[in-house]
């Protein structure tokens, strides 16, 4: 399966992907962190329409999530592109598409999400509500519920990084998608 990962500098998602024999890249324009081969620094718009099987789109969510509300006002320019990133990526000509963000205006502006995930039904103790929204997939299952609901993310403290660390998904999470969602209907394989 050909899979794009969108908006991914970390390669996190990407490389579940890859260990389950996908043919799974990543384009964002950052550079990848782990300086591996199979990363486009490139505007993802730009590669939207070569033969992807399944699309994961990490949209940033700057402008769109509600933990910054009080700030709604003075960002409407930015808002309106970044709901016009969002849009673009929905309606991509990929066959599959998953793109999450954290709780945000996705969801009034946009729609509803499919799904809303959480990193401890995945195996980490941890909380940071992620919505999903989704295009020909089915939902994700939990793998390993867990114990302990820290809320790591949000107490991050600031550093010129914060942004980055709050961002990346959880290996746990990203197994999942590769796992649930790297499946050929066809033949019942990966």
């Amino acid at each position: 399966m050909n899979v794009l990962v969108a908006c991914e500098f970390s390669g996190i998602v990407r490389d579940a992907f890859r260990r389950e024999g996908h043919n799974a890249w990543s384009c964002d324009i950052l550079d990848s962190e782990d300086g591996f081969l199979f990363h486009l620094k490139d505007d993802v718009r730009k590669h939207l329409n070569r033969r992807w099987d399944l699309m994961i789109a990490h949209p940033p969510c700057t402008h769109l999530a509600v933990s910054g509300a009080r700030w709604f006002k003075y960002k409407q320019k930015e808002q309106k592109q970044a709901l016009n990133f969002v849009k673009e990526l929905l309606e991509a000509p990929i066959p599959k598409i998953a793109l999450e963000n954290p709780i945000s205006i996705i969801s009034s502006r946009i729609r509803k999400p499919d799904q809303i995930i959480q990193p401890w039904m995945f195996g980490h103790g941890e909380t940071k509500a992620t919505c999903l929204w989704l295009k020909n997939l089915p939902k994700l299952k939990s793998t390993k519920i867990v114990e302990g609901r820290k809320a790591r993310v949000h107490k991050e403290p600031p550093s010129k990084d914060r942004w980055k660390n709050r961002s990346r998904t959880y290996k746990g999470i990203a197994e999942a998608m590769a796992k649930q969602w790297g499946v050929n209907e066809k033949e019942g394989n990966r």
